[in-house]
């Protein structure tokens, strides 16, 4: 499984994650198996950073997938532009990379199977398998050990100076009390864009 956490404070957004990868019972730490679970895009205005939770399959399917969808077409900006540009992945993830989108027959849309992080200087956004789109004004984590971080970024909030300080809280807590999560951890840091 994994850990992610993304946080935007003091006019930064900092995104970390662990670096363990598990196989039902197998664990893999970062000496055996190089694991990057975070990566950067180029989209038409700019440069966001994406980290993928679940089978280690959606990362190298979603980053293709992203590689070869023209750059103007990708648009991460906003709620809005984040859903559109995951509507028109979701054909070629399913075509060109077999993504299997079967669940259950009385849900209301085709599942994209996936959950994912992004963050970028618009902001934190969430996208889940019905490509439902969330924006974050604080933080937010997703994976295995998303409720310990959550609630360790909760705390850490209000007296942190900055979104690192705060991010760093929420991974050390999945690190130490999830047992699918483990560092060595990785970072990444954007400023955030000035809102009008």
């Amino acid at each position: 499984m994994t850990t992610v956490v993304a946080v935007r404070k003091g006019g930064q957004v900092a995104m970390v994650s662990d670096s363990l990868v598990t196989f039902g019972d197998t664990r893999m730490s970062h000496r055996m198996e190089a694991n990057r679970k975070m990566f950067k895009v180029d989209d038409a205005v700019g440069q966001s950073v994406i980290a993928v939770a679940g089978s280690a399959a959606h990362f190298p399917a979603l980053r293709h997938a992203l590689a070869a969808t023209a750059r103007e077409e990708l648009r991460f900006g906003s709620k809005d532009e984040v859903y559109r540009t995951f509507t028109l992945l979701h054909p070629v993830l399913k075509d060109t990379f077999f993504m299997q989108t079967k669940e259950d027959e009385h849900e209301p849309y085709e599942s994209s199977q996936f959950t994912l992080l992004l963050a970028n200087p618009s902001g934190i956004y969430g996208v889940y398998s019905y490509r439902e789109v969330f924006e974050f004004k604080e933080f937010w984590g997703i994976g295995s050990g998303r409720n310990f971080a959550l609630g360790a970024m909760h705390a850490a909030y209000a007296r942190a100076r900055t979104a690192l300080e705060v991010a760093q809280a929420g991974i050390d807590a999945a690190c130490e009390f999830d047992r699918n999560s483990a560092g060595p951890v990785d970072v990444l840091t954007l400023k955030l864009k000035v809102s009008k």
